[in-house]
């Protein structure tokens, strides 16, 4: 589904990513962790459209993004969570889920998708005429993810979910991506918190100073003896 070949990027003059290579399957999660600096974000930025590939390529059913705007990915099919989660929180629950449903494909069924949201997030029910500005950490990601989802994605990124959250919504938070999972979606992860990633991913990379240098499936990592000691302090 997504290819990413030899990829260099950064800003100005600074290289971030110096070669990175990675796949995503359809129907796969693949986890990208690593630590602050490493280039996860910038990555996201490249695939997104909003840095520029200086070389490489990043392909999506094998059509090239580079040579696309920003603006002209959802219609593929690819949503992007950021950092931060990106919500309007001057706006209401309910208004940043219709939102979510603006491109073409998906207005004609915002309504009934809107019940399938709140029937997966009954606290968004609960709370859709709430400011989104208000709400928690926790619930404002779930927000995120079921406005991404408004889009009707084959392929959804997610950069650091479980920043800033409790480690009882860092499980909940989780176990809503591995349902969205099961829901068809193709999912690129970008976390810190390796074990949680790993948790739902079926592969996973290593990413260190804007480079790959290890990938395997979430069993391999996890029993990789340098990833234990690195991120796991074991």
């Amino acid at each position: 589904m997504l290819e990413i070949k030899d990829l260099v990027t950064g800003y100005g003059d600074l290289k971030v990513l110096d070669g990175v290579s990675l796949t995503v399957e359809e129907g796969e999660t693949v986890a990208l962790v690593g630590s602050n600096g490493a280039g996860k974000t910038t990555l996201l930025q490249a695939i997104s459209g909003l840095l520029p590939v200086w070389s490489g390529d990043i392909t999506f059913r094998g059509q090239s993004l580079p040579k696309l705007q920003p603006h002209q990915l959802p219609a593929l099919g690819i949503a992007h969570i950021p950092q931060g989660r990106g919500i309007l929180a001057r706006l209401s629950v309910y208004d940043n889920l219709m939102l979510g449903g603006y491109i073409a494909a998906a207005k004609a069924k915002r309504s009934a998708r809107m019940e399938e949201m709140f029937a997966l997030f009954p606290r968004l029910k609960e709370r859709r005429e709430q400011l989104a500005g208000t709400l928690s950490g926790g619930e404002q990601q779930m927000l995120a993810i079921a406005r991404a989802l408004m889009m009707y994605p084959s392929f959804m990124i997610l950069d650091e979910p479980s920043l800033g959250l409790s480690p009882l919504m860092v499980e909940t938070v989780f176990k809503i991506i591995a349902d969205v999972s099961q829901m068809g979606v193709s999912i690129l992860i970008i976390e810190q918190n390796l074990v949680e990633a790993l948790h739902v991913a079926d592969r996973g990379y290593v990413l260190e100073t804007g480079r790959v240098v290890l990938s395997g499936t979430s069993a391999e990592l996890m029993g990789n003896d340098k990833v234990r000691e690195a991120y796991l302090g074991i």
